[in-house]
């Protein structure tokens, strides 16, 4: 079969479920994974033959999207911040609007770390908390781009938290001397069991209130972990009350805390954390211009 009868085929089978560019996105990346072809494979060489042996697995992946799985589900990864990371159904396939959360955590703890400089060896590290942290995406990138700050993720979901200390940098980190992150089974729901104080708290917990599931995308509402995706509609908040909680008791003097949340809730949410004593909080849009973050300051 030549790879640009199966590209238009298969383009042509996903129309039902995305754009017409999406679905060919989609389908160049199945076909990168699988057999190891470029993006512009099929222009530059239109008489390309996928060799038969390989069309059995290209099939079922087919397949595996016709069925609304999402193709970073189909092929066990994705990228983040630029970082390539292994995903799962257990955990939430990582957003680019998640990256303006790193990279705001980036430049916080970067001026933290310079503030320290003058202490030479004595100088404490930075060091970062993230709450709810699935596939370990937020708590991997920031550990990466800032060497020597200590990392802590924490999560409920036994399953979420083996996909997380998967992700293999270990390349990077030899190269760069970054400290790998310290992944442990927590839930925020409850007391928190850690010690010392965070100069920085992340999170991103669930949020999607349970009468927004009709209006998501089928691919994330029928395969994406519905534990980390929804809150009732009773109680939207409490996951935030909760951050709220943990930030209080954990937070350094002059620390800061970045959560993402519901666009719908931007001013309650914002409450929760005012009301909790952070004199210093504001709600952040991200590029859609939807109100996407809370950071707050103790």
């Amino acid at each position: 079969m030549l790879l640009t009868e199966f590209i238009k085929n298969s383009t042509a089978s996903l129309e039902s479920l995305y754009p017409t560019k999406e679905a060919h996105n989609i389908v160049l990346m199945l076909c990168s994974e699988l057999i190891g072809t470029k993006s512009y494979t099929h222009i530059v060489e239109p008489e390309y033959v996928i060799p038969d042996a390989r069309i059995p697995e290209l099939e079922a992946g087919m397949e595996r999207l016709k069925g609304g799985e999402p193709i970073q589900y189909v092929i066990g990864k994705t990228e983040f911040c630029g970082y390539e990371f292994k995903v799962n159904h257990d955990v939430l396939i990582p957003r680019p609007e998640t990256e303006l959360l790193v990279r705001e955590a980036v430049k916080v703890a970067s001026r933290i770390q310079r503030m320290r400089i003058p202490y030479g060896k004595s100088a404490k590290p930075v060091r970062i908390l993230d709450l709810c942290t699935g596939s370990g995406c937020i708590a991997w990138s920031v550990a990466l781009s800032l060497p020597g700050v200590e990392v802590t993720g924490l999560d409920i979901s036994k399953p979420a938290l083996a996909v997380a200390q998967s992700q293999d940098f270990t390349s990077l980190i030899k190269s760069t001397g970054a400290i790998a992150p310290k992944f442990i089974e927590g839930d925020i729901l409850k007391e928190p069991e850690l010690e010392g104080e965070f100069d920085l708290i992340l999170s991103n917990p669930p949020y999607i209130m349970e009468k927004e599931r009709p209006i998501l995308h089928r691919n994330v509402r029928e395969f994406e972990p519905a534990s980390a995706l929804f809150v009732s509609d009773d109680d939207p908040l409490i996951y935030y009350r909760a951050v709220a909680h943990w930030s209080t008791l954990l937070l350094a003097p002059q620390g800061y805390g970045l959560t993402e949340i519901n666009d719908c809730l931007g001013p309650e949410t914002k409450h929760v954390f005012a009301s909790s004593g952070f004199t210093e909080t504001e709600v952040v849009a991200d590029f859609y211009e939807k109100k996407r973050f809370v950071f707050y300051k103790k």
